[in-house]
């Protein structure tokens, strides 16, 4: 919950000539409601796409307070961020809510960045395949896996995320690549084209190892997107 009109517009002109160059990746910025239309106005033309932070299930309704898919598609967004760790932790977000938002994000045709992660006890306990399969799962089982050939998902370990600490490419390469193989299950060419983001503090210092493992197609990133330099230097990571 950041931003400000004055330090998105700095930040947004920063990223736009930090990534006007590079083509070989896709970019895209996920921001609060309210600053939408700025960012619709910013970005368009650019090769920087824009997104929601979250939506509601619900199309239209007595919803006080909720925004509905086809309000984000008046803004041109192209992506929503689905199931983060804080909606599912903080506002006890369930799966089946969760599956419910890609539904209706895709129903409204954007595409969803689904998010599945688990917690350091249940890492700990040693069942984080578990958590993640059963986040999953939510989808594949509700909608089959052609479903995902529109929409990302992104792996956020929530022990990572805003602590500082990371997963070692290694461990997050075991998580992605455990992904894709329950994807695999049901379909291979969906799960061999699906991408998969990691977003666990992702920085510029540790951009380039996790990128260059097989499995992992890019980064969800959280507190380094807010400094232009170093979000620029992620984005010049996934180009490799």
């Amino acid at each position: 919950m950041y931003g400000r009109l004055a330090r998105n517009k700095s930040l947004l002109e920063g990223v736009l000539a930090g990534v006007r160059a590079m083509t070989s990746a896709d970019y895209a910025v996920c921001v609060p409601y309210p600053y939408l239309g700025q960012a619709q106005s910013m970005l368009q033309g650019s090769n920087v796409a824009w997104g929601a932070q979250n939506v509601s299930q619900n199309e239209e309704g007595a919803f006080t307070g909720a925004v509905a898919p086809g309000m984000l598609v008046d803004f041109d967004c192209k992506y929503v961020i689905i199931g983060h760790s804080e909606r599912r932790g903080l506002f006890h977000e369930s799966n089946e809510i969760a599956s419910a938002k890609f539904e209706a994000v895709q129903k409204a045709g954007m595409t969803p960045i689904f998010c599945v992660g688990e917690t350091l006890a249940e890492r700990e306990a040693a069942v984080t395949e578990q958590v993640v399969a059963t986040q999953l799962d939510a989808v594949l089982r509700r909608f089959g896996a052609q479903a995902l050939v529109n929409s990302v998902i992104a792996y956020e370990p929530v022990w990572a995320i805003g602590t500082g600490k990371t997963a070692s490419p290694e461990q997050a390469q075991a998580v992605h690549a455990f992904i894709r193989q329950r994807v695999a299950a049901q379909d291979a060419k969906v799960a061999e084209k699906l991408c998969i983001l990691y977003g666990g503090s992702v920085k510029a210092a540790n951009a380039n190892a996790l990128f260059g493992m097989a499995d992992i197609d890019g980064g969800l990133i959280g507190g380094a997107s807010l400094v232009v330099e170093d979000f620029v230097a992620i984005c010049r990571a996934a180009q490799k």
